[in-house]
């Protein structure tokens, strides 16, 4: 009992494994003890001292011995022992927000789009420049005519959709002169739906894409003015091609005249030769306008074409007649093999023998003396199938990429040898490629080249007017590439040949498209 009262009173001795009592037990039962020698002072006042002083210790003791009974009711407890995990969750400072973890700056959203909170990685370097986006604070930023299309992919949200995108620009303080007043952002929007299913919040990742944004604003400047440039040369081409041709009517009707002495006889046959020469000058200079022309109209969508059905033979045979005396001339052999059964092809007939004569044109121009050229014609299925085959220099496997292209010719002009305006193939395209064909080129360098045309002989392949592209206007023609992918229609056949000639041949890196 000595040792709980001391205990009890907080004296030294006391046992160390016993729990000490409350502050307000220890307070009493001190009063009590205090009390010992004051209560028998006390009732001395109201009673004898004999009695007094008895009366006095046994109240003062009777106290002392409820303030130990109190405290001995309770037991001595050893402290609860924390296991490892939970002293080390005790030592672990807060875990920080996971929306603090990704990029950007991350707002969350109510479901009137007001901002709640704010997190993400780059959430310091963006509030540097920002203003406070809690609240209104992030809509008030956003600019004018963004923030109706913000508004709406938060209303999409909110009547059941789960993610939404949208680029905005976020107005910034210019700190220098020539800065960007807004940052373009992408924010990407997730819906997040409480117990009854409605939208509680929306998670907003804002990130910077202000680089993006400029380059496909240099992009679309330089696709503007590289469109720009192709309709001035369009319109350039089709202006001097028209005022080409009024000359040239008169040149070539004089000099019909002149060559054939209506209205008097020439002098000497040097006269007659130099009318001849200019007669044959105009006529050149005609068909490279017209082919201008042609091209101009392919590029601009404005070429028409006019499908009928025509015996093919027919074609065939009027351009061998047309170049038959520039292969004699030149000592070149032009053949052709047409099955009597390939009957007729719908398609533009005036456009087909276009095609040959540029392909034969071109093969007798890069084929010597002693070659030979070859026209064939067939039907393969629904295709009319022409091929034009020479034994002429051929086309290095390296210059094919630029076969095709307008105005553009393989060699350069020091080593230039064959005359021509490159637009021969790249009309020849652009015809095959309005009748839905295809165009296949196979060379050899020092061995020949050929070229292998296909279109559908029923007519398919051509576009009516009324299947026309969006935009267009009515009874318009249908615009195709151009000039044509050739890299999509190319087989190139190459192989070293055995008497050692190869790209270096100087012929064969003088081929004219």
């Amino acid at each position: 009992m000595a040792a709980r009262l001391g205990a009890v009173a907080g004296v030294a001795g006391a046992s160390a494994t016993d729990q000490r009592p409350s502050a307000s037990l220890r307070a009493t039962t001190l009063a009590l003890l205090a009390a010992v020698p004051g209560l028998p002072l006390v009732l001395s006042a109201v009673m004898p001292a004999s009695a007094a002083l008895p009366a006095g210790v046994a109240l003062a003791g009777a106290g002392a011995l409820l303030a130990a009974a109190a405290s001995s009711t309770l037991e001595a407890r050893p402290a609860p022992q924390k296991t490892f995990a939970e002293e080390l969750a005790a030592a672990t400072p807060p875990a920080a927000s996971p929306y603090d973890l990704f990029a950007g700056l991350v707002t969350l959203h109510d479901a009137r789009g007001f901002v709640t909170a704010v997190h993400g990685r780059d959430r310091a370097d963006m509030l540097a420049w920002m203003r406070d986006p809690a609240g209104r604070g992030y809509l008030d930023q956003i600019h004018v005519s963004d923030r109706l299309g913000f508004l709406a992919a938060i209303d999409r949200l909110r009547q059941g959709g789960t993610r939404e995108t949208v680029e905005i620009r976020i107005d910034r303080p210019r700190t220098e002169a020539d800065a960007e007043q807004f940052t373009h952002m992408r924010v990407e929007m997730t819906a997040l739906a409480g117990p009854d299913g409605a939208l509680a919040a929306v998670v907003a990742q804002s990130r910077d894409m202000s680089d993006e944004a400029k380059l496909r604003g240099e992009s679309a400047r330089k696709a503007a003015e590289a469109e720009s440039a192709n309709d001035a040369k369009t319109r350039f081409l089709a202006a001097v091609s028209h005022e080409l041709r009024t000359p040239l009517n008169a040149i070539l009707g004089f000099s019909d005249i002149l060559a054939g002495e209506y209205f008097g006889r020439l002098e000497n046959d040097r006269q007659r030769e130099y009318v001849t020469l200019i007669h044959q000058s105009g006529s050149h200079l005609l068909s490279v306008v017209n082919t201008m022309l042609d091209v101009s109209k392919i590029e601009a969508g404005r070429y028409e074409l006019l499908t009928e059905p025509f015996p093919v033979a027919d074609s065939v045979r009027a351009c061998e007649q047309m170049l038959g005396l520039q292969a004699r001339e030149k000592g070149i052999k032009l053949t052709s093999r047409v099955p009597r059964a390939i009957g007729e092809a719908i398609a533009d007939q005036r456009a087909i023998q276009q095609v040959l004569i540029n392909l034969v044109g071109n093969a007798i121009k890069f084929t010597d003396r002693g070659g030979i050229v070859t026209i064939d014609a067939a039907r393969e299925g629904r295709d009319l199938v022409l091929t034009v085959s020479d034994t002429g220099i051929g086309i290095p496997a390296d210059k094919l990429a630029l076969i095709g292209q307008p105005f553009m010719q393989v060699q350069n002009e020091y080593t230039r040898k064959y005359e021509g305006t490159g637009l021969g193939l790249s009309l020849v395209k652009g015809l095959v490629a309005l009748h839905g064909g295809s165009f296949v080129i196979q060379s050899r360098p020092g061995e020949g080249t050929v070229i292998t045309v296909r279109v559908p002989a029923d007519g398919s392949g051509v576009a009516p007017d009324s299947e026309l592209r969006p935009g267009c206007a009515p009874n318009a023609a249908s615009t195709v590439e151009f000039p044509p992918r050739l890299a999509a229609m190319v087989e190139t056949v190459y192989e070293p040949s055995q008497d050692g000639k190869d790209t270096n041949d100087e012929r064969a890196r003088q081929k004219t498209a």
